[in-house]
């Protein structure tokens, strides 16, 4: 009992080993840039916040816009089975390519600009979406596939410069709360999407016979988007919208991202004496191998990557689980229809995950100084896969008959922790590092969250034939 006991509590270390760096329960760092002058900040909490919504609002907009590409392709069959995968391979191995080069360009990194400039890249590929939708309409398929797919590389090469300077740059606040934000304001952009379409459904949708997910194309089954839209997507005006909105998101968070940076260049040169001083030290700044970052994150980083790896299975489950009342002799309404059934499922999960994120501000319910805990919580998450055969897949048949069951004990808890668990692990990581290593640590965490979606993206296949 006594050695279960210490798996759950981590042993007192060296300097220099696996140990929180933090004065008090506070979780303040010592030395860190807000614990002499600036404190906690709403506003600067919404920013965050907000580059949180403008890492994923991207690709859920490519999500979301899944069945207006497949009417761009519908004169391909191989283009057309095929452009789902092609999109979610392309985009997670760009991303991790580009979070492994970044990692290892440490000393001279500049994160504010690493930010900008991959929201300026955001809006520049959906300025070009969103006019494609309108010109040059009679391209063809491959010329359009080819053209989608650098948009695509050009999308996960931003969010790679995101995900490494927005992490990085929060961490130096040293304030773990601004890491919660980001997770925070990752959740929001997954759960409006999903809500979106269900409700554009309810609004639009004809009582034309929907054809079921398990004969929908391989592409469309795979994605993490369900591809029940209105009709209205075949003309391109709901895909306008949706390239539209991405654009205005990556324009807000521009705008809402300066007087950020002037704010926290601005306690920087108080509290260094003057900005000489601050350009020394940033000359100055200490590379930081993955190695070292790896033997001090080593339960943190493994219990993001296993937490990011289970959840994509979710998706490919929740595409293929109608409702128990979707049979064509039900008469329940329309919101049983797999349509509107299965944005629901993908917005319980999302819902789920956004309120795991948020919950981690309260610190009763904060295992971040238990980092051995949190990678024997992610590995239990596998838990929740078996559950999703208890369900009606396909429509052909449920062992448990019951939508509350799906939604409510399956969807929403697996998303719950989830989030949860992905924001516990990634704001425990400024502290358990020394404070010259905390921009470090905060772009190996995002390295390690990247790596995690890649794989499981991989390894979610093997669920396509369930």
């Amino acid at each position: 009992m006594d050695r279960i006991k210490a798996f759950f509590v981590p042993a007192k270390a060296s300097a220099d080993e696996y140990e929180p760096l933090a004065d008090d329960e506070s979780g303040t760092l010592p030395g860190s840039t807000y614990e002499e002058g600036a404190p906690f900040s709403w506003i600067e909490y919404s920013i965050f916040a907000l580059i949180g919504v403008a890492m994923l609002w991207a690709w859920n907009m490519f999500l979301a816009a899944a069945p207006y590409f497949q009417t761009r392709f519908q004169s391909d069959s191989w283009i057309f089975d095929n452009s789902q995968s092609a999109i979610l391979t392309t985009f997670t191995a760009v991303s991790l390519v580009t979070m492994l080069i970044l990692s290892n360009i440490q000393s001279s990194a500049n994160y504010p600009f690493r930010i900008s400039t991959a929201l300026l890249i955001s809006a520049a590929v959906f300025v070009l979406l969103t006019i494609s939708t309108s010109v040059f309409l009679d391209a063809s398929p491959r010329a359009y596939f080819a053209f989608l797919l650098l948009m695509v590389a050009l999308t996960a090469w931003a969010a790679g410069l995101m995900q490494n300077g927005a992490f990085s740059f929060a961490a130096s606040f040293g304030r773990p709360e601004y890491t919660q934000a980001i997770m925070a304001g990752q959740g929001v952009a997954g759960i409006l999407p999903p809500l979106a379409q269900m409700l554009s459904f309810l609004a639009f949708s004809d009582s034309s016979p929907e054809v079921p997910p398990h004969e929908q194309p391989s592409g469309e089954r795979h994605s993490s988007s369900p591809s029940f839209l209105p009709p209205a997507n075949k003309d391109g005006h709901a895909a306008f919208i949706y390239f539209l909105t991405a654009v205005l998101i990556s324009l807000v968070t521009m705008l809402a991202f300066i007087p950020l940076v002037r704010r926290h260049s601005h306690i920087s040169r108080r509290l260094l004496g003057s900005q000489q001083q601050q350009e020394q030290q940033r000359g100055q700044r200490r590379y930081v191998p993955l190695s070292t970052l790896l033997r001090k994150l080593r339960w943190l980083a493994g219990s993001v990557f296993v937490c990011f790896v289970i959840a994509m299975f979710y998706p490919v489950f929740t595409a293929k689980i109608l409702s128990v009342h979707s049979s064509p002799s039900s008469s329940a309404g329309k919101i049983f229809t797999p349509g509107a059934f299965i944005p629901l499922a993908f917005f319980f999960w999302n819902l789920g995950d956004l309120l795991g994120r948020v919950s981690t501000m309260m610190p009763s319910l904060s295992l971040r100084h238990r980092p051995r805990a949190l990678f024997a919580i992610s590995l239990a998450r596998c838990g929740f896969l078996p559950l999703y055969l208890l369900c009606n897949l396909h429509g052909e048949g449920a062992v448990v008959e019951s939508d509350l069951f799906y939604l409510l004990l399956v969807q929403f808890p697996f998303g719950l922790t989830n989030g949860w668990l992905g924001s516990s692990s990634m704001m425990a990581a400024g502290e358990w590092v020394d404070e010259e290593e905390r921009e470090a640590a905060g772009g190996f965490m995002g390295l390690c969250l990247i790596a995690g979606l890649a794989a499981g993206s991989v390894l979610s296949f093997s669920a396509a034939g369930i």
